[in-house]
Parts: C-alpha cells; sequence; structure tokens
C-alpha cells in the first residue's frame, strides 16, 4: 500500500458509520455472544489457535455475524477474502477459489472466503462452493440473517458448524452505546457528549438486540444536536425517541404499566373484542416486547378461555408460537395478529381450567385408590391379586362406550368437566348424551 492509498483508507476509516468504525478488532473487545465466544467455548478457542473450520454464522440483523468474521480477518494468518451474496456471482467465486488453488499450491497458505447473506446463493452457486470447501481449498464463514436448515444446502451444512448469534440484551446494548460515546479513536469521544439515563435505557431497548440500531442512533443524536450552553451535547429521551424513529410510550417493563397493558391484552382477548386485542398486541409490540413472551400469552389463552368451545385455537397458538421464533420481527408481527383475532373470535369455554382445577384440589383433598378392574393386568400373576379383572373393552361395545366405574370408590360421585354450550363443546357435550341413552 503506498502513501496515497494508505492516506485514502484511513479518510474512509474516519468517514464510515459509527457501527462499522466501533467494530471490535479482538475477540476481547466482542460485546456479547458470550455463549459461542466465551473464553472457554469452542469458536474462541478455534479463532485463537488460528484451527478455524467453516462456519455459518445464523442471527438477527446487527448481533456481530460481520464482527466476527472481522476479528477472525485480523487474528487469522489464512488470506481473507469477503463477498456478499446480493452482488457476487459465479465469476466473482471463480477467481475467488483459482487465486486460493494458486495460494495454497504454491505457499501453503489458506483461504477463508467469508459470505455475508450466504442465504441469497442460489443451489447452483452454493453448489460450486461445495468441492472447494471439501478439499480444503478455502475455509468458508458465511453469514445468514435466515435459518440455514432451510436455505443452505444441506451438503454445505454438514461440512459446516453453525453458531446461531442471539440478539443483544440491553445491558450489552448500553455497554456499546457508552463506548461509542466515551471512545476518542474509533468513536464520538471527542464530540463531548453526554446521554441521559433514561435515554441510554430508552435507545438500547428500542434497539430491539440490534447494536447497528443503538449506534446509528447515537451517530444522527450527536451530529444533529446543538451544543447546550455547557459546552456538551445532550443526548435527552427527546432526542433519543427522534433519533431512532420511536415514540416513546408509557411501558415500563418491570411495572405496573407492564401488567395493565398485558392484562388488558388477555381480557379483550377473553372478551371477544378483537380490535382491542389487536390494539394492545400493537401497543406492546411497538413498545419492544418480546414477541416469545406474548406468543406465550396467546397459547395459554387458548386453553384456559377457548379450550374444546374450538379445539383449533391451540393448534393456531402452537403454530404462532413456532414461527414468530423462526421469523422474527418485523414479519412476526403478522402471525401475532392472525393469532390474536382468531383467539378474540373464536368461541369461549373455561371448562378445561375449571375442570383442572377442581381435579386439583379434589387430589389435595382427598387419599384414593385406583379400581381394581383398571389396574394394570400386563404382568403374570395379577389374576390372583385382582388386578385387572372384570374390566370392559369400551370398543367391544355399541358407540365405543360402556358403563363402568373409572373414578375411585372415594370420589366416585364428584364432576371435574362440565361440557359448555359454546362451540365445539356444544357437540362434544351431544356426543356424550348419544352415547350414554343409545349405549345397548
Amino acid at each position: 500500500m503506498d502513501l496515497f492509498e494508505y492516506a485514502k483508507s484511513k479518510t474512509l476509516d474516519r468517514e464510515s458509520p459509527l457501527a462499522s468504525r466501533l467494530r471490535p478488532a479482538t475477540l476481547e473487545e466482542v460485546v456479547g455472544q458470550q455463549h459461542i465466544v466465551g473464553k472457554d467455548k469452542l469458536l474462541y478457542r478455534a479463532i485463537k489457535a488460528d484451527k478455524l473450520t467453516s462456519v455459518i454464522f445464523y442471527g438477527p440483523p446487527g448481533t456481530g455475524k460481520t464482527t466476527l468474521a472481522k476479528v477472525i480477518a485480523n487474528t487469522t494468518s489464512a488470506n481473507f477474502t469477503q463477498i456478499n451474496a446480493t452482488v457476487a456471482g459465479k465469476k466473482d467465486m471463480e477467481a475467488v477459489v483459482k487465486q486460493a488453488q494458486n495460494d495454497l499450491g504454491m505457499y501453503g497458505k489458506k483461504t477463508i472466503l467469508f459470505i455475508d447473506e450466504i442465504h441469497r446463493f442460489n443451489k447452483g452457486q452454493q453448489d460450486y462452493l461445495l468441492p472447494f470447501v471439501e478439499d480444503g481449498t478455502i475455509i468458508l464463514i458465511g453469514a445468514t440473517t435466515e435459518n440455514p436448515y432451510f436455505e443452505v444446502n444441506g451438503a454445505l451444512l454438514s461440512r459446516s458448524i453453525i453458531f446461531e448469534l442471539r440478539s443483544l440484551e440491553i445491558g450489552e446494548v448500553k455497554e456499546l452505546i457508552l463506548r461509542a460515546l466515551n471512545d476518542c479513536e474509533k468513536g464520538m469521544g471527542n464530540y463531548n457528549a453526554v446521554i441521559d439515563d433514561e435515554a441510554l435505557e430508552f435507545l438500547a431497548d428500542m434497539a430491539g438486540g440490534d447494536a447497528r440500531n443503538a449506534l446509528n442512533a447515537v451517530e444522527l443524536g450527536i451530529l444533529t444536536t446543538p451544543r447546550s450552553e455547557d459546552g456538551k451535547i445532550h443526548l435527552t429521551l427527546e432526542v433519543a425517541s427522534e433519533c431512532i424513529q420511536k415514540r416513546v410510550v408509557r411501558y415500563d417493563k418491570n411495572g405496573d404499566n407492564h401488567y395493565d397493558i398485558i392484562s388488558a391484552f388477555i381480557k379483550s382477548m377473553r372478551g371477544s373484542d378483537p380490535d382491542a386485542a389487536v390494539y394492545y398486541l400493537a401497543k406492546m409490540l411497538y413498545a419492544g416486547e418480546d414477541v416469545k413472551f406474548i406468543a406465550r400469552r396467546i397459547m395459554i389463552l387458548a386453553s384456559e378461555d377457548i379450550g374444546n368451545a374450538d379445539p383449533q385455537a391451540i393448534c393456531v397458538a402452537a403454530a404462532a408460537a413456532q414461527a414468530v421464533e423462526r421469523v422474527g420481527m418485523p414479519e412476526s408481527q403478522i402471525i401475532l395478529s392472525q393469532a390474536v383475532t382468531y383467539m378474540a373470535c373464536a368461541p369461549k369455554s373455561n371448562s378445561a381450567v375449571m375442570a383442572i382445577d377442581a381435579a386439583m384440589n379434589s387430589v389435595k383433598r382427598t387419599k384414593t385408590t385406583v379400581p381394581p378392574h383398571l389396574q394394570d393386568a400386563h404382568y403374570g400373576g395379577h389374576e390372583k391379586l385382582g388386578h385387572g379383572i372384570g374390566y370392559q373393552y369400551a370398543h367391544n361395545y355399541p358407540n365405543h362406550y360402556v358403563q363402568q366405574q373409572y373414578l375411585p370408590s372415594e370420589i366416585i360421585n364428584e364432576r371435574f368437566y362440565e361440557l359448555s354450550d359454546m362451540g365445539y363443546e356444544k357437540m362434544l357435550k351431544e356426543h356424550m348424551k348419544h352415547i350414554k341413552e343409545n349405549k345397548e
């Protein structure tokens, strides 16, 4: 690199976005992802020993996939090449492979190829890489926001170790914000900026685990906010709200307001008001509530307040919970909206929860014994003990029903499950009545 190129690179460094400038150069500078880069973890050891095999980094935006690739680039003795799957084609890969083959054959030097957004490569492009990954010509690092088990060829997956990156915790985002404010070399430390505690909390929360979101907001706030009389740039809650383009919503996840909103959300679904239910859903999503928490509450309601009045409700809720974990935001809000409006419109019954509550109370209150004819008879000698004797097999009778004692004798007259006249439960009620009245 000549003097002109060096000066040009330094200018680009200074002009690049804060999130890019602040990228860690070493593993010790990485914030978060300790489940894979902690000192006793496989990835940490492999990077430190420069013994990396092909890997795929999978996780939401702004969690450090490219950062980890850059750290590897700074620590490895291998050649490091980066391409982006959104713009690269087969010719680009052919050029990389040819150079890698030359370097390995002539100098014994390995090549690490980092492919950002690898899920954008089609099957043919991914297949092209396979033999060169397999014979060690290149060590692949793929980065993707999509589930690699759906988007990456199985053959490539089998030759790679998958590391899932998680959204950063609020405390970790705070640490990065403060680093950005105080770092005079790569951050904004020379601007003499300070951030209010509530603004720091708000930005870290609203970033949604995405460090890039938070750092972009910090940079925008510092560059556009005039200095106060004390000569400092003050990042207030109002400034933070404008810079991350989020209105401040009164929603303390650890306070009363949190419980008020979730209570109204549940009661609106239970009360068959889809408009109110989806409004409270929107309010929680806007405030950054964990979508998995919301999905869990929907699943509970599906059994507690709908139950067998609509047996499909729990299926919809469970499918939504699984889908939001796979899809992530912002698309998850559509999935949650579908589930919430379904729950609100479904026929309601609390018979299931009433049944288990009554049964639990009975279990606590009364000691019982299983009737002898219902006891296990799958062993020799059960007749001597009287176990299983007299049991009537329901499928041998009309309507697959026969009247016999199932409850323990101590509570033989107790009833726990009372079918309602709502939805499918009404059909179950009629079915139960029919088989008992027509048992002969």
